[in-house]
């Protein structure tokens, strides 16, 4: 008999095929949003303000495989490096199963559909807006990408204007 259980809940995170550990991002986009951490509290503050490289209504990156090269500062996010960051949104598939949580409903391994992230307003999908438009950071904080998403479709975000969840 085999196992059918799917592969996130039987392989390790750093067992995972590329292609495995590539499908556990739900595209959400939250990942690719600035974020302000402050030199003296070492605060962490979310903003509304994503890379020049997502496309804000899709939340793909418009260049993945040209994106460290345009974007010297982008994260590759490998599971060594999940226990060195902690800006990661709560409801992000590899923080869920490092910290021993399974996938939610929506995501798209759970649901077969990749739509099913934005129908649940998990996504930053016409939320955001591009550094190249935005202006200073600082005029751009907001609290919804580090909360867990709302759990009804196309739930609007709660705008909070201060500095952001604490650092565990």
């Amino acid at each position: 008999m085999t196992d059918e259980r799917p592969f996130w809940k039987t392989t390790a995170l750093a067992d995972m095929s590329r292609a495995e550990w590539e499908s556990l991002c739900d595209g959400c986009g939250r990942c690719c949003l600035h974020k302000l951490r402050d030199d003296e509290t070492d605060e962490l503050a979310w903003t509304d303000v994503s890379c020049r490289l997502l496309d804000t209504h899709s939340c793909q990156c418009s260049d993945y495989a040209g994106r460290f090269r345009k974007v010297p500062d982008c994260v590759a996010l490998t599971p060594d490096l999940l226990d060195e960051i902690d800006w990661l949104p709560p409801s992000c598939a590899y923080r869920l199963l490092k910290e021993g949580h399974d996938l939610p409903d929506w995501h798209p391994l759970v649901s077969g559909d990749p739509r099913s992230v934005h129908d649940a307003g998990a996504s930053v999908r016409d939320r955001v807006i591009s550094e190249r438009r935005a202006g200073p950071l600082e005029d751009h904080v907001v609290g919804w990408p580090g909360a867990w998403p709302a759990a009804r479709p196309h739930a609007q975000p709660t705008v909070r204007r201060h500095r952001g969840p604490r650092r565990a």
